[in-house]
Formats: structure tokens, sequence, C-alpha cells
């Protein structure tokens, strides 16, 4: 079971996190003197040798010298204890907490859901710590698959898609899902999750975190469907700012931190869903029912097969599909010369939910759009991206 120790002298707030424990995670909540700051890491983190905790929170109360010293020692003789400091950040602590191995800052009002998702996060990191320090090969075995999501042209669908892939994954691996925003120019993943991030990606693949993946943790943004998000650049014109290298960099370092990385691409084959792709374990390859995304589609996926960029994992999403096209499942399968795996219906919910900022996949309505969204999702929680190739099976609109 998951177990917590906290070390402050605000009543309140030692409250609000026990009821984060208790309103969504397991085990239980010691709490410790404050003067315990100044005594040995040993002393704090072996109350019960049975059952060693994974989170140490240091509230407020407590002295911020103190608590980096600690988490500096913590560190290096606890690798596998998640330390949260519960302060007012300013960038000069912001950046003392990362150098002292802190992983995470929580304001010292924050309500109990927002201290939850914390906690879920600092369970994962450590949980991810044991496993490397029991198996020094775990991390480059088990490293988080990549998905980058992809269409030949705009328009498809292609971000909703994304989006709610991400948050269907988030409901099976919570805190452990980030979706990567790379239309650099014109996404609109934050506008999909109504978000309005404090960091975008010009961030998080220049200065420090670009080298430093607590840093770059810091310049995500927590969406309350249990997933992260790196946003595109706010100005069109800081995309110049982007670069492959920096891409490549970034998606290495996500995912050795989550079970899932969801790349959104921007339409088409530019240099940066290129360097995704030469990481990527799986591909989602959005496709309209009309003979410009179509062809689209198949000139891109021969092309990518000359450069030997396919994913191992290959999943093919007819989108707004209907019976009025003229065209068919079968029609569109003997163009692109490969099975399409989800067909997802034409439907004024899927836009409604956009225009709302809400996935469908986070709103829990029935409809035959979710349906066929949790199919896909459903591709991703099987063991090994090899089983997608038992998946391919022959769909009908209905």
């Amino acid at each position: 079971m998951s177990r917590f120790i906290i070390i402050t002298t605000d009543t309140s707030f030692e409250q609000r996190v026990r009821a984060a424990v208790v309103g969504g995670l397991h085990g239980n909540v010691q709490s410790l003197p404050e003067s315990a700051i100044n005594g040995t890491p040993q002393g704090i983190i072996n109350q019960d040798p049975t059952e060693p905790p994974e989170v140490l929170i240091l509230g407020p109360g407590v002295s911020i010298d103190e608590a980096l010293k600690l988490a500096a020692v913590l560190d290096l003789q606890f690798p596998e204890v998640s330390v949260i400091l519960a302060a007012d950040t300013s960038p000069e602590l912001v950046l003392a907490a990362m150098r002292s191995g802190v992983r995470d800052i929580v304001s010292p009002g924050a309500e109990a859901d927002d201290i939850r998702i914390l906690l879920e996060r600092a369970c994962l990191s450590s949980a991810g710590r044991r496993r490397g320090l029991s198996d020094p090969g775990h991390s480059d075995s088990e490293s988080g698959r990549v998905i980058a999501v992809m269409s030949p042209k705009g328009g498809v669908g292609k971000t909703t898609v994304a989006t709610n892939l991400a948050i269907g994954l988030g409901k099976t691996a919570p805190m452990g899902v980030v979706i990567v925003d790379l239309d650099v120019q014109f996404g609109d993943v934050a506008s999909a999750l109504s978000l309005q991030p404090e960091h975008t990606l010009v961030d998080a693949v220049t200065g420090a975190a670009a080298h430093d993946a607590m840093v770059m943790k810091a310049f995500l943004t927590v969406h309350a469907g249990g997933i992260y998000a790196l946003c595109a650049p706010i100005n069109p014109h800081e995309a110049d700012l982007v670069t492959a290298d920096h891409i490549g960099r970034l998606i290495a370092q996500l995912a050795t931190e989550f079970q899932y990385v969801v790349v959104d691409t921007a339409p088409g084959l530019g240099e940066l869903a290129l360097a995704v792709l030469e990481q990527a374990s799986d591909a989602v390859w959005v496709v309209g029912m009309d003979i410009p995304s179509i062809k689209g589609l198949r000139t891109g996926l021969g092309v990518l097969n000359e450069l030997g960029l396919i994913p191992q994992g290959r999943h093919v999403v007819l989108n707004f599909a209907n019976r009025h096209t003229g065209l068919n499942v079968q029609d569109i399968e003997a163009t692109l010369r490969v099975p399409v795996d989800i067909v997802i219906p034409l439907s004024p919910s899927a836009s409604f939910a956009t225009n709302k900022g809400v996935p469908l996949m986070q709103d829990g309505a029935r409809s035959a759009v979710t349906k066929n969204l949790k199919k896909l999702v459903a591709r991703f929680e099987l063991q090994g991206a090899s089983s997608h190739k038992k998946l391919h099976r022959r769909v009908v609109v209905s």
C-alpha cells in the first residue's frame, strides 16, 4: 500500500493531505512533529521498516532551508522516496528545489483534489525508481510507449482523436500519460482540453528543462482527467524556436517518465513529425472519408515505408464515417492497401464536445463515437506493441 509521511505545523494542510489520500489513494498518512526535520533521514524513513514510505510531504511551518537540505540527503540515500514541498513558489525556489531532489512543489493553500493529483504523480515516480533500483535494466526495457497521432491533411479530427486517446489511457494509467501538442504553429490541444497553460513547448525544450527531467516536468500542465499536457506555443512565430533535435531529446526524456506519451503532430510529414516517428512505438493515422485525405495517407505511408519510419504499432482510424459519401470501408482499405482498424462515425456529439473543450472520453456520455474511441484506447492497453497485428479486422460503418 502507498504510504505517506508528512511534517508540518499547519493542521489545516495536514487535514487536506489526509482527505486527498482518503479520496482516492491507498495507504495511510503518518504525521511527524516539526522537530523531525532536523533528524536523520534514516530516522524519518525507517519509522516502520515493514512498510517503507513512498512520499514525504514537507508542509507549511517547516524551514525551507532545512527542507531543501533534507531533500538533498534523501535524494542520495533514499532516491525511491518522492519529496513534495509545500511552499509559495518563486523561480529561485523552483530551481533550488529541483537541484535538491524535490519532486514537486504544492501551494500551501491547495485543495485536496489538487494535492491528490500531485500525490498520485509522486507515487508513480516512486514506483518507477524502485523498479529501476531493483532492476537496473528496467528503464530501457520498460520505457514509455510513444504514440504519434498523425494525418495527411488537416480537418480530419486528429486532435480530437489524440486528446480522447490520452484521456482514455489516463483512466488506466492515472498521471502516467502526457500529451504533447507538436503542431507548433496552430496547435489546439489546450483548447480541446480547456487548458490555459502557464508554460508551453518552447519552455520545455529550451534552457534548463532540456537537460533536467524534473525541471521539464514543471512546464507540464495538469488536466482534471488525470493526465499531463505540454501545449503548443501561444504565438505562431515561436515555432522557429523548436527544432527536430529538441523534439528528439524531449520525447526520449518524456518516455523515461511516463507510461504513455501521446504526440499530436501537425498535418503532413514535417521534420518534427519525422523526429517523433524515429522514436515512436506506435502511429495512429487519422483519415477522413474523402478522396484527398485517403490518397494523401496512401502517399504518406509509401514515403515513410521507403524511409523505414513506420512504427511497429500501426493503427488506422477512419473518422467522420457515414454511408452517404459514395465510399465504404472496403474501398478505403483497397486504396490504402492496409486495414482500417477503428471507424468513428460522423456525429454532432463529437463537434459539440470539441467546442465545449471536454473530450467525450472525459464526459462519459454514451454514444457510438465514445464506444469506438474506447476500442482505440483498448489497443494500447494490451501487453506489447506487437499485439497490434492480431487486432486488424474488417470493419463496417454502422
